[in-house]
């Protein structure tokens, strides 16, 4: 009997460590494949080293040449660790090219983070994957709630929790110095003067507390790109302080876990860095210097208990977080994947799958499928292309997707297989 495989199909680091997460937790004895779309955020090297996650199997390959994609196809499992639309798109596609055979893969969705904005937006791009997982209770009764009010499929949506929240129990440091982590993220703050404010900020916590090691910990090195643009790299802008550095505010690199391990007090607007230190019973602050606001992300955390400022740090604070509130965001669950294990096991075992049906209006699919075939299939942000009007390019698709957003409900459906899947096939060699 051939090995079991799960396949984990990935456009950046970030996503690459969610979707090779969740595989090693709901497929813990699978081969694991690395498939990563060719974007501008296809994992680096020194990226995929420090996640540390090494797979059986890696490639990179086009959108188009998934349509084709036999060793895809014959996967148990396949983890669509992608943006929404390019989820829409890819379950548009390999839902075509799928359809009638015997057998295909089990596919899985869902959240590399939080869900604090474009919640059903978000949402009804994962639609119609067998199951799409929730990293809460609370992301578990509003994507139910959500999915029941539209017509898909409620069950669909399994509860989990965010699949990196491991490690250790905090305990306070004996043999190093109090040690300062702030988790930075690529757009938030966004703007040079935001970031260079923080950056002084930090300098000067640690000016203040010599006897403290302050972490800035780093996404990227300048030039490389993950989920997010980093326009205004720190490695950059820690030349530009009023004040030379002082010895004791150092620039990191490495996995998050293992900076953790050696963290006392982690700090952060909002990144999901600081669900795992919560997890682990760090003293967790939640940065409120640039205001409390759904555009910093941070207005998630509002019942937290972690709310705080720079200069509440500077005096010592050492927030914790509501047991209750954590509670209900997925922390501290004991074997959180049971459940996603035994829906991707039932569906595994049962027989033929009926055909993958995606949610969204036929123009957004139609538009989002013609995209994600391009030649070049992504914008700067990684995003699938739009359709141009007037056709060009892909015509033969194009006239297929005007025909399919025309034709209703069905969306791609109603215009059949037999006429979308061979063109599919021929733009994806062209």
């Amino acid at each position: 009997m051939p090995a079991r495989r799960i396949a984990v199909l990935a456009d950046s680091d970030t996503r690459w460590k969610w979707g090779a997460s969740v595989a090693r937790r709901i497929a813990p004895e699978h081969a694991l494949d690395a498939v990563f779309l060719s974007t501008r955020a296809t994992p680096t090297e020194r990226q995929l080293a420090e996640i540390g996650i090494e797979p059986d199997t890696r490639r990179e390959v086009t959108a188009a040449e998934l349509v084709d994609d036999e060793e895809l196809a014959a996967a148990d499992v396949v983890v669509l660790a992608t943006a929404g639309g390019t989820t829409l798109a890819l379950t548009h596609s390999l839902g075509i090219a799928w359809e009638g055979r015997e057998r295909r893969p089990v596919t899985v969705t869902g959240y590399v983070g939080v869900v604090y904005e474009k919640m059903v937006d978000g949402l009804m791009t994962r639609a119609g994957t067998d199951v799409v997982l929730a990293n809460s209770a609370y992301d578990a009764d509003r994507f139910r709630s959500a999915f029941a009010s539209v017509g898909v499929d409620p069950d669909s949506v399994v509860e989990c929790a965010l699949p990196f929240l491991d490690g250790e129990p905090y305990t306070p440091s004996t043999d190093r110095p109090f040690t300062l982590t702030f988790a930075v993220q690529p757009s938030v703050p966004k703007g040079r003067e935001s970031r260079l404010k923080l950056l002084e900020r930090a300098a000067a916590h640690a000016r203040r507390h010599p006897d403290r090691l302050v972490l800035m910990k780093l996404r990227s090195l300048p030039g490389e790109h993950t989920t997010h643009i980093e326009a205004n790299p720190y490695q950059v802008l820690i030349e530009k302080l009023t004040a030379p550095a002082p010895d004791n505010l150092r620039l990191v690199y490495g996995n998050m876990g293992e900076v953790l391990d050696r963290t006392d007090l982690l700090v952060t607007v909002s990144s999901t860095a600081a669900l795992e230190s919560m997890h682990r019973g760090m003293p967790t602050a939640i940065l409120t210097d640039f205001g409390v606001r759904e555009a910093h992300g941070n207005h998630y955390f509002v019942h937290s208990g972690c709310l705080a400022s720079w200069d509440d740090l500077d005096s010592g604070a050492l927030p914790r977080v509501d047991p209750v509130w954590a509670a209900r965001q997925g922390i501290g669950k004991t074997d959180p994947y049971g459940a996603a294990r035994a829906r991707v096991a039932a569906l595994g075992a049962a027989g033929r799958l009926p055909a993958l049906r995606p949610y969204y209006s036929p123009q957004r699919a139609g538009a989002y499928l013609g995209g994600i075939l391009e030649r070049n299939g992504f914008d700067e942000k990684g995003r699938p292309l739009a359709l141009a009007p007037g056709g060009g390019g892909a015509g033969p698709l194009r006239a297929v997707v005007r025909r399919a957003a025309r034709s209703g409900a069905k969306s791609l459906y109603r215009v059949g297989r037999e006429r979308v899947a061979p063109t599919l096939r021929r733009w994806g060699q062209a």
